[in-house]
């Protein structure tokens, strides 16, 4: 017999977002960079790789990743993790489904790498505190995906075994930690995709579901 999942933990951005690798491009664009400087100034190389995890672990501010980020790339540092990441919407196809699985009774996380909430808050206007039952963004305690420590903080905000849950994330790396702790994992490729892969876990229906009906 199946048992199905009664938790639910949710990346934030390319998850609940739409996928951060398209605002990247979009912002390459309006600043005049050849394609791809985004991820070779930040992504690949070394510096700008201990940048963004000292950010994500809250020993940098924003600001301070903003000055030494535009640096690496050659641009104005004003407000820079906003414009990187100005094309950024709501998935309402996940943030549904994430709804009406609460409603169903299942509890719902969400777990972020963030990078700072000043000047720029990537949460503005996803009402996580009220739509979820437990946010846990790295900066606040010190630790971030892929570590071990971070999924734990979530299963005990939630009060649910590795075992009882599904973890979804769009960055694959993030994946393998959460399975070896016991969650199920779903790699976020396609929003159609992982809503009827979370449906088969938590053994219920997501789809048809007004996003705006928020956590009633």
């Amino acid at each position: 017999m199946i048992q199905h999942r009664k938790g639910l933990v949710l990346d934030f951005g390319g998850v609940l977002t739409t996928p951060l690798p398209h605002a990247a491009l979009a912002f390459e664009r309006r600043e005049g960079l050849a394609e791809g400087t985004l991820l070779t100034g930040l992504y690949l190389n070394p510096e700008g790789v201990r940048l963004t995890e000292e950010l994500e672990r809250g020993m940098l501010t924003q600001t301070q990743w903003n000055g030494a980020a535009g640096r690496l790339l050659g641009v104005p540092p004003d407000n820079l993790m906003g414009r990187i990441f100005a094309e950024l919407r709501p998935e309402r196809t996940v943030i549904a489904a994430a709804a009406a699985a609460r409603r169903s009774g299942v509890k719902v996380g969400v777990l972020s790498n963030s990078v700072g909430m000043t000047p720029w808050n990537l949460y503005d206007g996803y009402e996580v505190e009220e739509r979820y039952d437990a946010v846990v963004l790295s900066e606040l305690h010190g630790t971030r995906k892929p570590e071990p420590e971070i999924f734990r903080l979530v299963l005990g905000e939630l009060g649910l075994d590795a075992e009882e849950c599904v973890f979804v994330d769009d960055t694959e790396q993030h994946l393998a930690p959460a399975a070896g702790l016991g969650f199920a994992t779903v790699h976020a490729v396609e929003p159609a995709r992982t809503v009827a892969a979370l449906e088969a876990l938590l053994g219920i229906p997501l789809t048809g579901q007004d996003p705006d009906r928020g956590t009633e």
